[in-house]
C-alpha cells in the first residue's frame, strides 16, 4: 500500500485529501477493539466528491486512514485548538472520546515516531512538492483542503454542524480575495447552511502551508456529512442525488479560486516590487 497518491493536473488549485483513505496494517488492525474497527471517522468519499470537478486540479489523497496517523495533526504533537476536545496525531480515541484500542495496545511513542516517518511524511512530502510545482508554473498555488465530519458530534461541538465550514485561521493563510469568494459561493447555495472561522478554522495543514506573501494559499473546507452521505453511520453510504446537487457548488467554489490565480500572481508581483 502507497501511502500517498497524486493525481497531478496542470491548473493552480491542489485538493488536500487527508482523511479518506482506509487503510490500516494488519498489525494496527489486530490491537482495534470494536469501536476503531468501525472506522467511523473517515471522511467517507471526499476523494469520490471531489473527483473531476475542475479540469486541471491536482488531488493529493492520504490511503492510510487517520487512526493510523492523522496527516491533519502537526507532527511535533501540538494541538490545533488549545482548550478543546481535539484528537491527537495517532489518536487513542474516536471523535466521541471512546477508546478506539484494546486496553495496554495503544502506540507508545517509538512507534509514534514510526507512523510519522512511514505515512505522514510521504503524504507531506507529496503534497509539498505539488505546491511547490504549482506554484512554479502560475505564480501562487492555491491548497484547497477536503474534509467532512458528522454533524452532529456532542464531544467536539455543541448543536448541529453548519454545512459548509471555511477555515482560514482567522484570514492568515490565503488572499482575502479567496476567503471572499469562498464565502460567496457558500452563502449563495441555497438550501444550506454555512460559517466561516467557526468550529473549524483550518487544521495543521492549512496553517502549514498557508503562506500567502510566498505564493502559497490554504483554505480547508469541513462539509457536514449529511449533505453527501444517505446516513451518517454504517454503512456510511454515497448519496448519488444529495453528492449531485452538492458537487454543483463545490464547483463553483473551485471555478472560482481557479479563477482568482492570474490577479493573485499580480498582487504578489507588484507586492514584491514595491519593497
Amino acid at each position: 500500500m502507497q501511502p500517498v497518491e497524486v493525481f497531478r493536473g496542470d491548473g493552480p488549485v491542489v485538493l488536500g485529501v487527508p482523511h479518506a483513505g482506509t487503510f490500516v496494517p494488519d498489525d494496527i488492525k489486530a490491537r482495534f477493539n470494536d469501536t476503531g474497527l468501525k472506522l467511523a471517522d473517515t471522511d467517507w468519499h471526499v476523494d469520490r466528491l471531489y473527483s473531476d470537478l475542475l479540469p486541471g486540479a491536482t488531488m493529493v489523497k492520504a490511503n492510510f486512514h487517520r487512526y493510523v496517523i492523522d496527516a491533519n495533526r502537526d507532527p511535533e504533537g501540538v494541538s490545533l485548538y488549545p482548550g478543546q476536545n481535539t484528537t491527537t496525531l495517532c489518536p487513542t480515541t474516536d471523535f466521541d472520546g471512546r477508546p478506539i484500542y484494546q486496553s495496554g495496545m495503544e502506540p507508545q511513542t517509538g512507534e509514534i515516531e514510526a507512523r510519522r516517518l512511514a505515512w505522514h511524511a510521504p503524504y507531506h512530502a507529496a503534497l509539498q512538492a505539488e505546491m511547490e510545482r504549482v506554484r512554479a508554473k502560475h505564480g501562487v498555488a492555491i491548497l484547497y483542503d477536503c474534509h467532512s465530519i458528522r454533524s452532529v458530534v456532542p464531544f467536539l461541538f455543541e448543536g448541529t454542524l453548519p454545512d459548509f465550514n471555511t477555515g482560514t485561521n482567522n484570514g492568515t493563510t490565503c488572499a482575502s480575495a479567496i476567503e471572499a469568494a469562498v464565502v460567496a459561493c457558500t452563502q449563495a447555495a441555497e438550501g444550506y447552511t454555512s460559517i466561516l472561522n467557526g468550529r473549524f478554522k483550518g487544521g495543521w495543514t492549512t496553517r502549514h502551508y498557508g503562506r500567502p506573501a510566498e505564493g502559497f494559499h490554504a483554505i480547508q473546507m469541513e462539509l457536514a456529512q449529511k449533505t453527501h452521505l444517505a446516513t451518517e453511520d454504517t454503512p456510511f453510504a454515497y448519496d448519488e442525488a444529495k453528492a449531485d446537487r452538492l458537487r454543483a457548488h463545490l464547483k463553483d467554489i473551485l471555478s472560482a479560486l481557479e479563477n482568482l490565480a492570474p490577479s493573485l500572481f499580480q498582487n504578489n508581483t507588484q507586492g514584491a516590487n514595491n519593497d
